[in-house]
């Protein structure tokens, strides 16, 4: 990723989700997976990008203080 804001606008929500995650092929392609289409079909695998509406965004943590205490 040359320049993160320029990623952020061609991925879309999936870019600041805490259900995605970036997934790279053997030629080096990113592909951005929704881990929320592992219990819920409704989601795909792989979304169309950009994502600019989702019902399960969840947007990720800035920092480890603002994680939950256990």
């Amino acid at each position: 990723m040359d320049n993160p804001s320029d990623e952020a606008e061609r991925v879309g929500l999936c870019f600041r989700c805490a259900q995605g995650r970036v997934v790279q092929s053997d030629r080096g392609t990113l592909f951005y997976r929704c881990l929320r289409s592992k219990t819920d079909p409704r989601y795909p695998a792989y979304p169309r990008l950009p994502v600019l509406r989702c019902a399960g965004y969840e947007a990720k943590r800035s920092s480890p203080e603002d994680a939950p205490e256990l």
